[in-house]
C-alpha cells in the first residue's frame, strides 16, 4: 500500500499550475491514490457594482454556465486522466489559495499536497510570501513543490 493515498493539487488554470497537476496525476496513477483537484476563487462582484459594459460581458458569461474555477478544474481533470489518474475528485472553494488548500488537505486527510514553484523567485513572493512557501509552513501533510517555471 502506498504512503500517499490522497494527493491534493491546486490549480488556477495557468500553464504552471497544470504542470503541477500533471505531476500529481502521474503520482496518483503510479500509487493508485485518489487525486483531489482544487481551485480557490473569489466571487465575482454583484450586478449592482458592475458597469454597463461589464454587465453585457457578465450576461454572456452566465449564459455559458460555468465559472473560471470550474473551467480550470475541467481542464485539470482532462490532463489528469491523460496522465493516468483514475480516482479524481474536484473542489472549487471560495477563498485564498493557501487557506483553501490547507483546509482541504486537513478536511480530506490528504497525504500529499502538490504545488508549482511559481512565485518563489518573484519580488512579491519574497516580500509577501508565495503560495508554495506559505503552504510549506501551513500544510498538515507533505508538500511537493514541482519545478513549473523556467527560473523567471
Amino acid at each position: 500500500m502506498s504512503a500517499y493515498r490522497t494527493i491534493l493539487v491546486g490549480t488556477d488554470g495557468s500553464d504552471t499550475s497544470f504542470r503541477a497537476v500533471d505531476r500529481a496525476a502521474q503520482l496518483a496513477a503510479a500509487t493508485g491514490a485518489t487525486l483531489l483537484l482544487a481551485s480557490a476563487y473569489h466571487p465575482m462582484p454583484t450586478r449592482e457594482r458592475l458597469t454597463a459594459s461589464d454587465r453585457l460581458g457578465d450576461l454572456a458569461y452566465k449564459v455559458q454556465g460555468s465559472t473560471p474555477a470550474e473551467d480550470a478544474l475541467r481542464a485539470a481533470r482532462e490532463r489528469a486522466i491523460a496522465a493516468g489518474a483514475k480516482d479524481i475528485d474536484e473542489l472549487a472553494v471560495e477563498g485564498d489559495a493557501v487557506d483553501v488548500i490547507a483546509k482541504i488537505a486537513k478536511d480530506r486527510a490528504a497525504d500529499l499536497v502538490v504545488v508549482g514553484n511559481r512565485g518563489l523567485n518573484s519580488l512579491a513572493g519574497r516580500l509577501l510570501g508565495s503560495v508554495p512557501a506559505n503552504l510549506s509552513h501551513r500544510s498538515p501533510c507533505d508538500v511537493l513543490i514541482v519545478h513549473t517555471t523556467d527560473g523567471k
